[in-house]
């Protein structure tokens, strides 16, 4: 499954020409609900074509700062403590070999895959303390929207909402 984080991190990028094998690889590692979500994004998307795509991910997540994906925002807004969860961030990328690939350093598209590869107690405090709760902050938004982009969200949080421990295992019960 934490290959799976890391792919639905993946497809919280700005879509590229990857982005329909990224989906299919989402729905290959998945199973159950969150496999549903996937699909159900798949299934929303398929007939965009990637100037579309890209211009419904700048619409939901760059033009509306309620649906930001930056964890760090979600927590704290505009206050101080951003600025720590960046910096601390950006030790934990550093520290895990994960690239700070155009957004900043708390972007869900670095946390998940952060989750994915630290030792399970830090991976667990940072999904339990700010992955989870910034999406499921997202959500109570997205519940109010029709965009596909809510699927690839729900599919984040039931992922989110296993300890770090069941994220290891294999993913038939996911």
């Amino acid at each position: 499954m934490t290959r799976l984080l890391e792919t639905i991190g993946e497809l919280l990028r700005y879509p590229d020409e990857g982005y329909a094998p990224l989906l299919d690889e989402a729905v290959r590692l998945s199973r159950d609900e969150c496999r549903s979500a996937i699909e159900r994004l798949r299934e929303r998307t398929r007939g965009l074509r990637l100037g579309e795509l890209q211009g419904l991910y700048t619409r939901t997540f760059d033009l509306n700062p309620l649906c930001s994906l930056e964890v760090g925002w979600q927590l704290y807004g505009e206050d101080y403590a951003r600025g720590s969860f960046i910096a601390y961030m950006r030790s934990v990328l550093a520290a895990h070999g994960v690239p700070e690939r155009g957004e900043l350093a708390d972007h869900l598209a670095h946390v998940l895959p952060a989750i994915a590869r630290m030792p399970a107690e830090g991976a667990e405090e940072l999904r339990e303390n700010a992955a989870l709760p910034a999406v499921r902050k997202m959500l109570r938004i997205f519940d109010r929207l029709d965009n596909p982009y809510s699927e690839l969200l729900h599919a984040a949080a039931i992922l989110l909402a296993m300890p770090v421990s069941r994220l290891e295992e294999e993913p038939s019960h996911v």
